[in-house]
């Protein structure tokens, strides 16, 4: 008998992607609760009690000083010890959009020799100068340790960011590369790597990086959203890739969207 996991995804000031990452975890076959960062710091929500902890998108306490700075600087100061504590446990973290730029603020991201205090890397303004609202396509690493990418290969998900280039000095990257630490990469549509064309990869991210985790492959941060795609119809050219999967005898795959798959992989852990 499997016992579904508990998913803890946190709220905040100007957090707004909270009931959308729930409902995604709740598809997969996790138990999700909603719950304001303030409750956490103050005890009244036990971080004890959950497997997976959930840093959602949006513009936390309006980006200011930076995206996920201030979000990353309340938690580190006030419960920064639990967190590593939930870290050493083996339990699993995915940050998405704010919440991977408030991973790299705290320096769980990305762990580079066991280390989750240093902030080493950082996501900052779009090369392009503007806010990016687009779908993009995605190369997953299959050698990643990754948890959340296992047997993926490629996908499309949205992203919608004014802060997403991932930029790291060159030591990191390299040591990024090596320790399989790249686990999604943004890809022309055929799935060839984007080599930072515009717009198909819609910030500068150096490497084409969208997403890393850590060595273990437990803690996870994307700037793509997949809880965006939780059924087939988000996906703005649904219609045709349905009379596609039709005509292939493919039809009857069911309505989760593709996005939910990254979710379902960190509910396995803990069947």
């Amino acid at each position: 008998m499997s016992t579904k996991p508990n998913v803890l995804v946190l709220t905040g000031f100007g957090l707004n992607c909270d009931h959308e990452t729930a409902y995604a975890f709740e598809l997969a076959g996790a138990v999700a609760k909603r719950a304001h960062i303030n409750a956490l710091i103050a005890g009244d929500v036990r971080l004890d009690d959950f497997q997976i902890l959930a840093f959602g998108g949006g513009f936390s306490w309006g980006d200011d000083h930076g995206a996920g700075v201030i979000q990353a600087l309340r938690l580190k100061t006030n419960i920064g010890d639990r967190l590593l504590d939930f870290v050493a446990a083996q339990k699993l973290i995915i940050g998405i959009c704010n919440g991977f730029q408030t991973l790299v603020n705290l320096g769980l991201l990305p762990g580079i020799d066991g280390d989750y205090t240093r902030r080493s890397v950082a996501v900052t303004y779009n090369d392009c100068g503007n806010f990016r609202d687009q779908w993009v396509h995605l190369k997953i690493n299959p050698d990643a340790a990754c948890v959340f990418t296992q047997g993926m290969k490629t996908l499309e998900l949205p992203v919608r960011h004014g802060e997403g280039k991932f930029y790291a000095e060159s030591e990191t990257l390299k040591t990024l590369t090596e320790n399989n630490q790249i686990a999604m990469q943004y890809a022309m549509p055929d799935g060839r790597p984007a080599n930072g064309v515009f717009p198909h990869n819609p910030n500068g991210s150096l490497v084409d990086i969208a997403g890393i985790c850590d060595p273990s492959g437990r803690i996870f941060g994307l700037m793509p959203h997949p809880e965006a795609y939780n059924h087939v119809t988000n996906h703005p050219d649904w219609a045709r890739k349905m009379e596609m999967q039709k005509r292939a005898g493919m039809s009857g795959k069911g309505e989760a969207g593709e996005g939910i798959r990254i979710f379902e992989n960190a509910v396995a852990c803990f069947e």
